[in-house]
């Protein structure tokens, strides 16, 4: 009998890695997100100094944190966003500490961010892949520090396309992108909430990214 084959995010970085390669496959990733500006306004107030933008890309969002005055982490399994991000560093003068890893076994002390930020990352992957991945971030805050993260919404026009693979974990199929053949775990409200163990929802909105129909949660949280 043929084993089951295992799923993770160990191959969507590839994927992403190739896309980053070129000024077209990083033109949509180079905008920081209004969500994350507005946070960063308020983690300003409440004096956070160090942030980790976890799945960093091409640093949009990493360069973001260190123009508000953070001491920033970019961590990402992408040389290629890893590299990009250094440049783009170095042209503005800002200082960012770039690691290359995975998102489930994160290289930092217990409790030392303030804020971790995880945008369009998480879900990439099965059900065991988020909690160990959200798991690890609990431990890397701060009691009282604030997670942002985005996940899929099942009101997502992709939930139920291509193959499930484990209960609410999709393999796209369909399509040339870049996130053809890779798992993405959906949900909804209350599977977000259950998700969040150790966490305090502070925000959760379920709203489109830059397509109809593309539903994404956009969740800030305290870690407890």
């Amino acid at each position: 009998m043929q084993k089951p084959k295992h799923h993770s995010s160990a191959t969507a970085h590839q994927a992403w890695d190739q896309n980053w390669r070129t000024d077209a496959g990083r033109k949509n990733w180079l905008t920081p997100e209004p969500d994350v500006l507005r946070a960063l306004a308020l983690l300003k107030e409440r004096g956070a100094q160090n942030a980790l933008d976890l799945g960093c890309g091409v640093g949009r969002h990493a360069l973001a944190m260190a123009q508000a005055g953070l001491t920033v982490w970019g961590y990402d399994m992408s040389p290629s966003g890893l590299e990009h991000a250094r440049k783009q560093a170095d042209e503005l003068g800002l200082s960012l500490r770039l690691e290359r890893g995975e998102m489930t076994a994160l290289p930092y002390e217990d409790g030392f961010f303030d804020y971790v930020l995880a945008w369009n990352v998480i879900y990439h992957g099965s059900r065991q892949v988020v909690q160990e991945s959200l798991a690890e971030i609990r431990r890397v805050l701060k009691p009282g520090g604030w997670f942002q993260c985005t996940m899929i919404s099942k009101r997502n026009s992709r939930f139920g396309l291509g193959e499930e693979i484990a209960p609410d974990v999709w393999l796209a199929k369909s399509g040339k992108n870049h996130e053809h053949g890779h798992p993405h775990l959906y949900c909804n409200a209350a599977e977000l909430v259950g998700m969040l163990k150790g966490f305090e929802p502070l925000s959760m909105v379920d709203q489109t990214q830059s397509k109809p129909d593309s539903y994404h949660w956009v969740v800030v949280a305290e870690r407890l």
